[in-house]
């Protein structure tokens, strides 16, 4: 039984980890990564032909955002997750294929333009992503899902975003047993429409998340409405517009139920029939995924309001741009409005042609309600830039940039340590990943040394032996480096990393038959009479 730590190991995002056991080859979540990439990502340890399963926390691209170019590598397992997570990745994997198809498009243009004959592939296609929503085996929460002879899993709400779920997995290999669980992204408390996090009771080991690890949520409990209402009065008394960089998923639908209630009450006043636009097929179609899973999902203030008829993410002024003649045509409304769009880190997306208009406008707000990644766009803006170029345009930032502090999906630090606590019996050892470099040794010193833990946080590479409860080999961190102008420095990287696996992979054949031995060192020699020149 082995576990291989691949993405989100010191870094937030690109959550990947692989499980070995019972014969299979499976996979828990293969993400994208957002933002600035720290630390190189080792390669998986077998050919994605021959991974037998995947299973998805939650239908976030950090989490779910590879699966269809996995597919497109070769990959023809079943991907396991709960139903509402089924749902939305049926729409998000298409969207990320969509932005994928359409980037390589607009590169093209650009390198035809510029005389450069070197035309590029989108990472995948929509055919992968359809390849790979077929693979998709949708899962109840709390029910035990028999996967293979030695491996069963269990999904439990952990109250990040709609379908989110910490992942319990049963192995039984010759008669030894193993129970890992996988957090996932731990939810906050208290966040409107969907459940708080469900604790898990035992486990022999824990790959947890510590996005939030070393910093706390206000301890008051924020009346978002009022806090919201307050930013609508100032704008719209300035004649201006609130653009809200707003993830499609889950963030949408929360400020959804947010405005319905400032509208419902009247609380902006002088303009109370104020327009709300929200201009994202995907926002969209997500809405209509959370409709249909309120019975399964909503926590019991939301079903109130839902018992006595009320449409909670609904209201009148609200308006579903589709197409991007709707999308162009919010911006030339001169009407104080507000418009919700994605992505919620400004990189990418209808959000960047609504900064491009409003944020040189000192009437206007930009109002920021979720997390901001090193190196996106959105970090640069909330760390008070005075200019960012937007489709190769210098814009002056003359708006006025807020955030609403404390509406966070993530446990924060006192939020990850309640969770951790529920287990009724210490684990054998608990895997931090998920969290800046920083944020992930300071979360592990505190589990340890506050709480008599025994945790540890490995760098991408690591592999563990779940039976001895050992580190079989720890990877040293591979830092990426810079980009100046050209990626060949990040290219050697990558030669540098797969030089290490290669050292790796030949200590674990060690009192293999000489015959593959001898096989292997001939390939191995081969490869280097190629390139040693």
């Amino acid at each position: 039984m082995k576990l291989t730590f691949i993405g989100a190991a010191h870094e937030v995002t690109g959550s990947c980890h692989c499980l070995q056991a019972c014969g299979k080859t499976m996979l828990v979540d293969y993400g994208m990564e957002q933002g600035v990439d720290v630390f190189e990502s080792a390669e998986l340890p077998v050919e994605p032909a021959r991974i037998d399963y995947v299973f998805l926390t939650h239908a976030h691209v950090d989490h779910s955002g590879m699966l269809p170019k996995l597919y497109a590598r070769g990959f023809r397992g079943q991907i396991f997750m709960t139903d509402a997570t089924a749902d939305l990745c049926s729409i998000m994997l298409r969207d990320c294929a969509h932005i994928q198809m359409q980037e390589a498009e607009w590169k093209n243009r650009k390198a035809k333009r510029s005389a450069d004959s070197a035309l590029i592939e989108p990472m995948y296609t929509m055919e992968d992503a359809d390849g790979t929503i077929k693979q998709i085996i949708p899962c109840h929460y709390d029910q035990m899902v028999d996967v293979c002879d030695g491996v069963q899993v269990r999904f439990t709400d952990i109250g990040h975003l709609l379908g989110s779920a910490s992942i319990e997995v049963f192995l039984n290999e010759n008669g030894q047993e193993r129970k890992i669980v996988f957090s996932g992204d731990i939810g906050n408390s208290n966040q409107p429409l969907i459940k708080d996090p469900i604790k898990t009771a035992e486990a022999d080991y824990v790959v947890m998340e510590s996005t939030y690890g070393d910093r706390l949520h206000t301890t008051e409990r924020i009346d978002y409405v009022k806090e919201l209402t307050a930013v609508l009065q100032e704008t719209f008394d300035r004649g201006g517009n609130v653009v809200i960089p707003s993830f499609a998923v889950g963030r949408t639908q929360e400020l959804l139920y947010f405005l319905r209630q400032v509208k419902n009450d009247r609380l902006v006043k002088g303009h109370e029939d104020f327009p709300v636009y929200v201009d994202s097929p995907l926002a969209v179609e997500a809405t209509g995924i959370f409709q249909k899973n309120i019975y399964n999902c909503f926590d019991e203030e939301a079903m109130e309001l839902v018992r006595k008829g009320v449409n909670i993410i609904g209201f009148p002024g609200l308006h579903l741009s589709i197409t991007s003649e709707e999308s162009k045509a919010i911006n030339f409304d001169e009407e104080p409005k507000v418009i919700i769009s994605a992505s919620g880190m400004c990189e990418a997306g209808r959000i960047r042609h609504h900064l491009k208009h409003n944020l040189w406008r000192p009437e206007c707000t930009i109002l920021f309600v979720g997390y901001q990644a090193v190196g996106t766009l959105g970090r640069t803006i909330v760390e008070g830039a005075k200019e960012v170029k937007l489709f190769g345009e210098p814009i002056e930032i003359r708006a006025s940039i807020r955030k609403l502090i404390g509406l966070s999906g993530h446990a924060d630090k006192n939020g990850l340590l309640d969770w951790i606590n529920g287990f009724e019996k210490k684990p054998e050892r608990i895997f931090v990943v998920h969290g800046e470099e920083s944020v992930c040794e300071s979360f592990v010193q505190c589990l340890n040394k506050e709480y008599g833990f025994n945790a540890y946080a490995p760098y991408s590479g690591t592999r563990f032996d779940l039976l001895t409860n050992e580190a079989e080999y720890e990877a040293a961190p591979v830092r990426v480096a810079k980009k100046k102008g050209k990626s060949a420095s990040d290219v050697f990287q990558r030669l540098l990393s797969a030089g290490q696996r290669l050292l790796a992979v030949i200590s674990r054949n060690e009192g293999g038959p000489n015959k593959e031995l001898a096989r292997f060192a001939d390939q191995i020699n081969s490869l280097c009479d190629k390139w040693d020149r």
